[in-house]
């Protein structure tokens, strides 16, 4: 039974004893004056009969009526009695007062439903279901489920697609492998799962190997302007020190995303870098990224003890999803809230717990060092694709402030990025 038939069950049986409440009252005064009208009635013709059937006894004794008139006419007195008797009572009552009961019964559901309706909640009759809550256990039955199900239909590309990516998310990266090997024709016609085919690769290998970057190339030759395989065969030239292919790479995608944002300063912050280390000057695209709020100061002040040291522990809880090829990444940025990296420290994550020194030799720009800023934020990731752009997936930790020079700095990675 929903709550809306109860509701309704229980409203009519208020409403039935309010009626019989407030009726109660016209019932009983009804039945009074029937049988006060009854009874002045009866009263009536009693009187009536009396001073007839004396006066035909007056009549007999003075003589002017003859015993058989007489008794003719004492007979016909008491037929007109008997039909009296028989006749019904007064027992309507006044139109006025049949009139209000009828009002009252009318009027009071009628006004108690518009009057709900208008300050009450008929929604919250029916409140939307709540949404359960999958636990970790659950999803792993659901995914190992699905796996159970598509060995029995090996046709079924899309969903060892989807399988593979459902591996991949859970970090179990052999079984991710195999579901990208096993949706075939699928994956080879979708530059997006070569792509993500790519990344689990990578994170399998440790790095960028030929079947990854041919991985890449393939996707980039279906999509030539896609964002991911953008950053991600940039990423595999840095680090082969092909810094003028990596350069490259980060401009086409820079010129996608939207100027002054966050991932727009993120890949700005590589192309300097690449540039700087490949030798190829500043990159023209700065002007058209780099806010007003993220200029460095006008007059940079150099500060004694230009580092911040500490260490970078990850919670007992997620260590199971550190997988071969998640870099760690140890970022520095001002504390005037600009996004733009100072200096950023990347890392197999394989070594945690880490200790970490962030200096002026991992500037990310040559405008821009670590020791201009007297205090600065800084925040640990690890990136499962190794990207610079937060993914799913990626385990992080809140952010901390720092005065520069720290050097007892504990940064505790206990989150996964949803």
């Amino acid at each position: 039974m929903t709550n809306t038939f109860i509701f309704a069950g229980g409203a009519l049986l208020l409403l039935a004893v309010t009626l019989l409440l407030l009726l109660s009252p016209f019932r009983r005064r009804k039945e009074a004056t029937e049988a006060r009208a009854d009874f002045s009635r009866k009263q009536l013709n009693a009187a009536i009969y009396r001073d007839e059937l004396a006066e035909l006894e007056r009549d007999r004794a003075e003589g002017s009526l003859s015993q058989a008139d007489h008794d003719q006419a004492r007979a016909e007195l008491q037929r007109r009695l008997l039909e009296d008797s028989a006749d019904e009572a007064i027992t309507a009552a006044p139109a006025s007062s049949r009139k209000v009961p009828l009002v009252i019964t009318l009027a009071l559901p009628i006004g108690a439903a518009l009057l709900y309706l208008t300050l009450g909640n008929p929604a919250a009759l029916n409140p939307a279901p709540v949404e359960k809550q999958f636990t970790q256990s659950d999803i792993d039955k659901m995914v190992s489920a699905l796996a159970a199900k598509l060995e029995k239909e090996p046709d079924n590309l899309k969903g060892w697609a989807m399988l593979a990516r459902s591996f991949k998310a859970l970090g179990r990266i052999p079984e991710a492998l195999r579901a990208f090997e096993r949706a075939g024709s699928l994956v080879e016609s979708d530059p997006n799962l070569l792509l993500s085919h790519a990344d689990t690769l990578a994170s399998s290998v440790g790095g960028f190997d030929a079947k990854v970057n041919a991985l890449i190339d393939k996707a980039l030759k279906l999509d030539p302007t896609n964002a991911q395989g953008l950053w991600m065969r940039g990423t595999a030239a840095f680090e082969n020190k092909r810094y003028d292919k990596a350069a490259a790479d980060w401009e086409t995608l820079l010129a996608q995303l939207e100027p002054g944002s966050e991932d727009a300063r993120i890949v700005m912050a590589n192309i300097d870098e690449a540039r700087q280390k490949g030798g190829l000057g500043p990159s023209k695209k700065m002007s058209q990224i780099v806010g007003a709020g993220d200029t460095a100061p006008n007059t940079p002040t150099a500060v004694a003890n230009a580092f911040v040291k500490g260490r970078v522990e990850l919670a007992q809880g997620l260590a199971s999803k550190l997988a071969a090829g998640d870099m760690l990444m140890v970022v520095a940025r001002p504390a005037d809230g600009s996004r733009m990296p100072l200096a950023v420290l990347r890392v197999p994550a394989k070594g945690l717990p880490l200790a970490f020194t962030l200096d002026d030799s991992l500037s990310m720009s040559p405008d821009r060092h670590l020791s201009q800023f007297p205090e600065v934020v800084i925040e640990a990731r690890v990136s499962k694709s190794g990207q610079a752009m937060p993914q799913p997936g990626d385990l992080f930790g809140p952010a901390q402030t720092v005065k520069l020079g720290a050097s007892d700095i504990v940064l505790k990675i206990d989150q996964v990025r949803q």
